[in-house]
């Protein structure tokens, strides 16, 4: 797509990428789908648009881009790199929204650009983190330097204008830093990409923020140190005009990337817009959004949350220990309020699904089960996704172990919150990394993807759409050995897109090996997919379906915190039931 200018003499090229990152098989990990669409690459696109309908470079200079999302589309060099040069390399590479685990790959991108003379600046969570947290230097910032790509910390609304310009003289600066100046979002330019990228995605999903900055301190995020601490938002205005242009192009399923949705303080304002356009206008769009475990407390949140169109849920769950919550700074994670909160959402029919963190410092292999089996019986949760906990560069964790020499990873590749990178005080490297892997299959079993199943016949979910998730979750780990958010649709691979410093492999070998791969990986996934479909069809065909009922399902008690063993497994637990208690009691002694 272009942002034309009438009579232009020169176009100048923008080659927009957001990295991948690669495979433990050293490929860079493609899909011929992706899941989740990639947010700063729809936001810097956006962000262009604009700067070429307003003529940033000149009246006769229009602005070519060509936006690239690694995770559904090869980067081929060679013609990207014949384009630039037929334009008299009048233009740049911009890597957007690296994140650490993408750092290495990002560089190996430029590298080719700058082999070739072009422009490259990188911008993100990695290097926005590092500058935000750090020295500028450390966690390998100065191998972008020495390569001669310029570094973006910040955030691009009202300061694309000034990048451009400098591209186009040829003097891109080394760094821009704007860390310590957020830019207000509202009535910037929205988040887009043509539906031809979109349609790249599972769904033809796009993504917008409403938002940006938490509240909250939570010692593993980057977000609060990149992004901030104060709401900053997009207006009703600027939402309706995302929808309006997705419409006209056939898109309507979003994941909005906000960290905490609910703490967004224009979210109803917002959801009423969207209920307008949906119930007066009649364009209506499903979304994904995220938010903290205490958002059933806000009036109606939930409610219009529904009528809005949010069919899905992440809650960032991260533990039922009260210990490791405090150890990380989750003070807003009430465990006494996890069973009201996932009520809450299942009365409305939406679906939840709720991060979860291993290796905190009170984490066993063995403690990690007996958690896993009581949320099991006693969470009416439907999704649950597991992380290992990961210093990441940009958060307080990382900032504490790299000021007191501690060791880590130097692998940032491994910074995908999949692999260990650093020590735990009471498991090995390979017990936490076998935990993590078990943990998938123990929460995934047949006997608990049913009763998943009977718990949305009764709650009133789309089954359809829980055994899609559940089918989802249950295979990315074991047949593809990535983790569900970074999964797609057919993993694609290319022999020259291994790693430097791995050992290409012959075309006579890597696509017999290949074919063979795919073959062996579908033939699973049909049998995962027709057991898990019998047990769906067994499930409807119960005449007594409708009268399910087990102990996550069952109402919510006072007397609950005496009994189930969420509340009594660990002393922690028992003080978390003591302090909510005394807390009710101030509340309502100062009420009566």
């Amino acid at each position: 797509m272009t942002a034309t200018v009438a009579s232009a003499n020169r176009r100048f090229q923008l080659i927009l990428i957001k990295p991948s990152h690669y495979g433990d098989d050293g490929y860079v990990i493609r899909w011929l789908r992706s899941n989740i669409p990639a947010n700063s690459l729809a936001a810097l696109y956006g962000l262009t648009l604009d700067c070429g309908e307003r003529q940033v470079l000149g009246p006769d200079v229009a602005i070519d881009i060509t936006p690239i999302d690694e995770s559904n589309t090869p980067i081929r060099f060679g013609k990207l790199i014949a384009k630039m040069k037929r334009h008299d390399g009048f233009g740049m590479v911009g890597l957007v929204g690296v994140q650490s685990n993408q750092y290495p790959r990002a560089l190996d991108i430029a590298r080719e650009f700058r082999r070739a003379g072009i422009q490259v600046m990188m911008g993100g969570f990695h290097p926005s983190g590092c500058l935000a947290m750090l020295d500028g230097h450390a966690v390998d910032l100065d191998a972008a330097r020495e390569l001669g790509v310029s570094i973006f910390a910040g955030e691009a609304e009202e300061r694309l204008d000034e990048v451009l310009k400098d591209a186009a003289a040829g003097r891109l600066k080394p760094l821009y830093n704007y860390m310590s100046d957020l830019p207000a979002i509202e009535d910037a330019p929205i988040p887009f990409l043509p539906a031809t990228h979109t349609r790249r995605t599972l769904g033809n999903n796009s993504s917008y923020d409403a938002g940006r900055g938490c509240p909250f301190q939570c010692s593993f995020c980057t977000i609060i140190n990149v992004q901030g601490r104060k709401s900053r938002r997009r207006s009703p205005d600027d939402i309706e005009r995302i929808i309006r242009e997705n419409a006209r192009q056939g898109v309507c399923r979003f994941f909005i990337t906000d960290d905490n949705f609910a703490r967004n303080k224009d979210w109803e304002a917002i959801f009423d817009r969207i209920i307008a356009l949906k119930e007066h206008d009649g364009i209506e769009s499903r979304m994904v959004i995220q938010v903290d475990t205490l958002c059933h407390r806000i009036p109606n949140f939930i409610e219009k949350a529904k009528r809005a169109g949010v069919t899905r849920v992440f809650i960032g769950l991260e533990n039922i220990n009260p210990d490791n919550l405090m150890a990380a700074k989750k003070r807003q994670n009430k465990i006494t309020e996890y069973r009201k909160m996932l009520h809450a959402w299942r009365r409305q029919g939406i679906i939840t699904y709720a991060g979860y963190i291993l290796g905190f410092p009170a984490d066993t292999p063995d403690s990690i089960r007996e958690d896993i089996e009581i949320i099991k019986r006693e969470l009416p949760l439907d999704i649950l996704e597991f992380f290992c906990l990961t210093p990441l560069p940009g958060s307080e964790d990382h900032q504490k172990l790299w000021r007191h020499g501690v060791a880590m990873d130097s692998d940032l590749n491994n910074y995908d919150l999949e692999h260990v990178v650093t020590g735990h005080s009471r498991m090995s490297k390979a017990e936490w990394e076998g935990i993590y892997r078990a943990a998938w299959d123990h929460y995934y079993t047949p006997e608990h993807m049913e009763t998943l199943l009977r718990r949305a016949v009764v709650s009133g979910q789309p089954v359809y759409s829980v055994a899609k998730m559940l089918l989802w979750f249950s295979t990315a780990v074991r047949i593809e050995g990535v983790h569900p958010l970074q999964g797609g649709l057919v993993r694609l691979r290319r022999p020259s897109e291994r790693r430097p410093g791995l050992p290409r492999e012959s075309v006579l070998t890597f696509y017999p090996k290949l074919a063979w791969e795919l073959t062996r990986k579908h033939a699973l996934m049909i049998a995962e997919f027709y057991r898990l479909w019998r047990i769906k069809r067994r499930v409807e065909a119960d005449p007594d379906r409708f009268a399910y009922s087990d102990a996550a399902l069952a109402p919510v008690v006072d007397d609950e915190t005496d009994t189930l063993d969420m509340f009594i497994h660990t002393s922690a637990a028992k003080d978390a039931v003591v302090h909510a208690r005394k807390i009710d009691e101030l509340i309502h002694g100062a009420a009566r």
